[in-house]
Order: C-alpha cells, then sequence, then structure tokens
C-alpha cells in the first residue's frame, strides 16, 4: 500500500537538459541532484523539491502535457510570477483555489506547472 509520493516524472525532448535546468533550477530554484550512474546515459535531470523528487526524462517522442501537471508549493508567490514573467515565462490565474494564491506556467516545453502558496 502507498504511503506517500516519491516523485514525479515531467517529460521532456531530447536536448533539453540546458533549457530544463534554466528553468528548474535557476528560475524555480529546485536543488539538482545527481542521477545514479545507472541512469546517467538516459539523459534528463532530477531535482530535489522537500522530500518529493522531480525526474525530468528525456523522451523521444515528446508532446507536451498542457493539462496534467506538477503543483510546488512556495514561498514568495508574487516575486517568483515577476521572475518568471520577466524571463519571458508568462504566468497566468485560473479561478481561486480557497487557502491559496496560485497561478500557471509552462516550463519552454510547454508542459504546465502551478504554483501554490498558503495564504
Amino acid at each position: 500500500m502507498p504511503v506517500r509520493i516519491h516523485h514525479v516524472q515531467v517529460a521532456i525532448p531530447p536536448g533539453g537538459e540546458e533549457q530544463a535546468r534554466a528553468f528548474y533550477g535557476g528560475l524555480l530554484g529546485l536543488e539538482e541532484v545527481a542521477k545514479p550512474a545507472n541512469l546517467q546515459g538516459r539523459g534528463g535531470l532530477w531535482y530535489q523539491a522537500g522530500p518529493l523528487q522531480v525526474h525530468l526524462g528525456v523522451d523521444r517522442t515528446f508532446r507536451p502535457a498542457e493539462k496534467a501537471h506538477v503543483a510546488f508549493q512556495v514561498v514568495g508567490l508574487a516575486a517568483l510570477r515577476r521572475r518568471l514573467d520577466a524571463a519571458g515565462h508568462a504566468t497566468s490565474e485560473d479561478v481561486p483555489l480557497p487557502g491559496y494564491a496560485r497561478c500557471y506556467v509552462n516550463d519552454p516545453f510547454g508542459n504546465r506547472t502551478e504554483l501554490v502558496e498558503p495564504r
């Protein structure tokens, strides 16, 4: 029986590692962690977000996830939105979620990402 989520995987296109690193590590501020040596040949990147890992996996038949998404709980949502918008990653709002400020942003490949901050 599952007890918690260990990681989520987000697909990226072949050769997208540097763009992904700039977005997930540079703009979102996630901590990159080393992939195990036996998986490094597959490409992609791994990140740590609190107790959860986010694996960016290379998919040769990549298609962006336009609806399915990861939601990151953040601190300083307004400042993060300004940073993303200034970097050319436009954020957008949706209907309110009780108890949270939130927005959406697409990664460089068109994958939807939600950012939430408790009110």
